[in-house]
């Protein structure tokens, strides 16, 4: 039988072209959502991705069932919402969150949406920027904070935050406790993917190289990945988030703050028209520790 999350694993899979990312969106691993793509693929009678060693991609029959997938999970979700509006224990609000966001800040904005919107229960997901920007597009979430800049696809956003970022490094490679960029040398910086978030991945590359022009880049999953590097002293790290640490690895700060995080929060205006006071909650929450 068809169900919801074969919906969502095919439209995440169609969306992310890569299984990990894929999982990470639907909010399984990969073993499971390599069987739920087998099934429904067996359920329609046809094959909806030709898979390759960077990803996957639709076939033709995978293209043409679609759009009718994103109806079908789009009348599950009203149905969902209808549901949820009768309910007594109030309103579910989605919040996404990309991987950037500081443990703090992403729980400080999750806590400002049940005090700004009384009676309403938060939920969270984990996924990158672009991921995100489609899902509240579509109204699987409700609102998230991503990475600024991005393209928005007619969504609203609150006003752009700045988070000051770290560079985590090897034990020794720094002495001062506030660090020039471009003295951070001898290894490569870890940066995840850029089809994560293309417009703010290019905007970090280019602010990395005019400030540090040699080293170079390694590409990580995450910034567990990127700590066990460091930690291995092979990488270094830029963070927002003052709780990531590891032993073997020293926390300095940036000088100048060339490359800080830059946050924002977006939703669509049809599906959620935020009042005015509650954006600016939400955003405060963000940057207040």
């Amino acid at each position: 039988m068809l169900t919801e999350r074969h919906l969502q694993i095919f439209i995440a899979l169609a969306e992310e072209q890569h299984f990990g990312d894929a999982a990470r969106v639907v909010g399984i691993t990969q073993p499971p959502l390599s069987q739920g793509l087998r099934r429904l693929e067996a359920l329609v009678g046809a094959k909806l991705f030709e898979r390759g060693s960077g990803g996957v991609e639709l076939t033709p029959a995978g293209t043409a069932l679609l759009p009718f997938a994103r109806r079908a999970l789009t009348s599950i979700e009203e149905l969902h919402q209808a549901a949820v509006a009768r309910d007594p224990e109030g309103p579910e609000i989605r919040l996404g969150l990309t991987p950037e966001v500081p443990v703090s800040a992403g729980a400080a904005v999750a806590a400002a949406c049940s005090a700004a919107l009384p009676g309403s229960r938060v939920t969270v997901v984990t996924a990158p920027t672009s991921s995100l920007v489609s899902q509240v597009s579509s109204g699987r979430l409700t609102l998230a904070v991503v990475l600024h800049p991005t393209v928005l696809d007619g969504l609203e956003a609150g006003p752009v935050q700045l988070l000051p970022t770290w560079a985590l490094v090897p034990a020794g490679l720094a002495s001062d406790p506030v660090a020039e960029l471009k003295s951070l040398r001898g290894l490569p910086v870890a940066v995840r993917s850029r089809a994560e978030a293309p417009a703010a991945r290019d905007l970090f590359l280019d602010t990395l190289a005019m400030h540090r022009p040699d080293g170079g880049t390694v590409v990580v999953t995450d910034e567990r990945a990127g700590l066990a590097m460091a930690a291995a002293g092979q990488a270094i790290v830029m963070t927002a988030d003052s709780s990531l640490a590891a032993p073997g690895v020293d926390r300095h700060l940036l000088a100048g703050d060339p490359l800080p995080t830059r946050l924002r929060l977006v939703w669509s205006q049809d599906r959620t028209p935020f009042p005015v006071d509650v954006v600016a909650r939400l955003t405060e929450a963000l940057v207040t520790p």
